[in-house]
């Protein structure tokens, strides 16, 4: 036994609630059958599998009916943006994905496998990810930096005919396209009419920007740690310059702030923080979303005191914006009916579930119902299903 094992650093670990909860990982496999004499044995193993593999080898659609493909997912990170402690590693992202594989099966009924791999190298990424993948109805990213999150997404899209959904992206602008909606109808505005302003212009900032036009808002600035995204940079990456094109129609340029002066919405999905008087400087009944954790750019409190909506990452204040009203539902519902991909418009409509189960409770303090609402998984399976259908990714 070492003696980090035994010493001050074992005890205080002991101590803390948090250790013995992961204490042994957080999740496990288990059967679905039983083997309890040879004849069990002989139908789960030989000779009785070979006839199901026979059968799979002749017609690949029945790995969906007769192996787990049709219920599990791969959630696939490198560990380089883990939470909010960066590059750790893949080693240390495990409890993070275990954690993740968790929350499927909790809320969704999906099961999930954490794949932590030992790689920074996009191409090492994805062709690792197609060759694991004939064993799984979908493919989670979890944890990767941006840029390289981006290619990673779109290339194994392009090479699997199964979902590949980039959580810190897409599962971020869900939710909080989930809550804009509401918070929107609160404030009274139309959701076309508002001016935002989007702080952060990595995974979650760009998804959340692609989002939001998609939903028909017109007028949105991005910011990053130079100020404003615009045409006029010459600094800019190839997604900022692209996300350049579509956004920013004003013509904003400067800082962060300076953009915040009369705009009705702020989201913050960075760790810059931001002035106070900034927060004032918005419009009358501002909606501001500050997300970063556990600090988030504006606190609570503050953005209180000028604003009508208020909603963080943290679970210690009303509206937390967490990820997990989305992906579980989301998976769900594209397992379901067998998705090749996740569209817009599946991300769209996970949205207005989630916004749908609050319902006639609609309140300044309630924007976004509680992870622990079991209608929320179910109404965004529900949606997501019936739009892989009309947007013709449906397989089944």
């Amino acid at each position: 036994m070492t003696e980090e094992m035994t010493g001050p650093l074992a005890d205080s670990r002991d101590s803390n609630p948090v250790f013995p909860f992961h204490k042994g990982g957080k999740i496990e496999v288990r059967p679905t059958v039983r083997v309890r004499d040879r004849a069990g044995l002989s139908l789960a193993y030989t000779p009785g599998v070979a006839q199901v593999s026979e059968a799979i080898a002749a017609d690949p659609e029945l790995a969906y009916r007769y192996t787990w493909k049709a219920n599990t997912v791969l959630i696939v990170t490198d560990g380089t943006a883990v939470l909010g402690l960066g590059d750790i590693g893949p080693l240390a992202a495990l409890p993070v994905m275990e954690g993740k594989s968790l929350l499927l099966k909790e809320f969704g009924g999906v099961d999930a496998v954490p794949m932590c791999l030992d790689t920074k190298d996009v191409d090492e990424i994805v062709d690792t990810v197609v060759r694991i993948a004939p064993g799984f109805g979908g493919i989670l990213l979890e944890d990767i930096s941006a840029p390289r999150c981006f290619e990673v997404e779109s290339r194994l899209q392009e090479r699997l005919a199964i979902p590949v959904f980039h959580d810190d992206q897409h599962g971020t602008a869900i939710v909080v396209m989930a809550a804009l909606l509401n918070s929107a109808k609160v404030t009274g505005r139309a959701m076309g009419d508002l001016r935002v302003v989007v702080s952060g212009a990595g995974a979650a900032g760009v998804a959340i920007a692609n989002m939001l036009l998609a939903a028909g808002i017109g007028d949105i600035a991005v910011g990053d740690t130079r100020g404003i995204v615009w045409a006029g940079r010459d600094d800019l990456t190839d997604v900022k310059a692209d996300l350049a094109t579509r956004t920013n129609r004003s013509g904003t340029s400067g800082s962060i702030e300076a953009a915040m002066a009369g705009a009705d919405v702020f989201i913050g999905v960075s760790s810059g923080q931001i002035a106070d008087e900034a927060v004032a400087s918005m419009a009358p009944g501002a909606i501001v979303f500050a997300l970063a954790n556990p600090r988030p750019e504006i606190h609570p409190e503050v953005a209180r005191r000028s604003a009508t909506v208020v909603a963080t990452g943290r679970s210690d204040y009303p509206n937390q914006i967490n990820n997990v009203l989305a992906f579980p539902g989301l998976f769900r519902g594209a397992l379901d009916v067998r998705a090749a991909s996740i569209s817009e418009g599946m991300k769209l409509a996970a949205a207005a579930a989630i916004a749908g189960v609050v319902g006639d409770d609609l309140a300044p303090d309630y924007v976004v119902p509680s992870v622990f609402d079991p209608r929320v998984a179910a109404e965004v399976s529900r949606a997501v299903g019936a739009a892989a259908r009309r947007d013709g990714v449906a397989q089944a």
